[in-house]
């Protein structure tokens, strides 16, 4: 089947682009481009171009409510193939911001679950080796 149109971005509502796009950058990588405080666009090397738009009414998602004003999305990143350095990812992530919505029984899950400075989750997830 063809394809209607080229997949350009994903787009995160959120009270503050710039620092959310920052936050982003140090999590994955990438230069934000932030000419317009509005509107911010990370380009994250090898993988999709993020976009951060101002949402001056946002309200973080209730994670993991499935109730109610649900997760809407989230975002994924690998960080390791061992829990040593998962560990030292999280360390990182929340010395910029992160907050933890859920760790336990990561052994059986291979993921740790986030909330970003404006609360949208975010996995970091263990590489399988093999």
């Amino acid at each position: 089947m063809s394809a209607v149109a080229r997949f350009r971005s994903v787009v995160v509502d959120c009270p503050d682009p710039r620092e959310l796009a920052r936050f982003y950058a140090r999590v994955g990588g990438g230069t934000p481009e932030d000419a317009d405080p509005d509107w911010v666009v990370l380009r994250v090397p090898g993988g999709p171009r993020l976009a951060f738009q101002r949402s001056p009414g946002h309200t973080p998602p209730e994670w993991p409510r499935e109730d109610r004003n649900s997760q809407q999305f989230h975002l994924d990143f690998d960080a390791g193939s061992t829990w040593d350095e998962i560990d030292a990812a999280e360390e990182r992530v929340l010395a910029l911001g992160a907050r933890v919505l859920d760790k336990e029984d990561d052994v059986k899950k291979d993921f740790r679950v986030y909330a970003d400075p404006a609360g949208h989750p975010f996995c970091l997830c263990r590489i399988e080796s093999g």
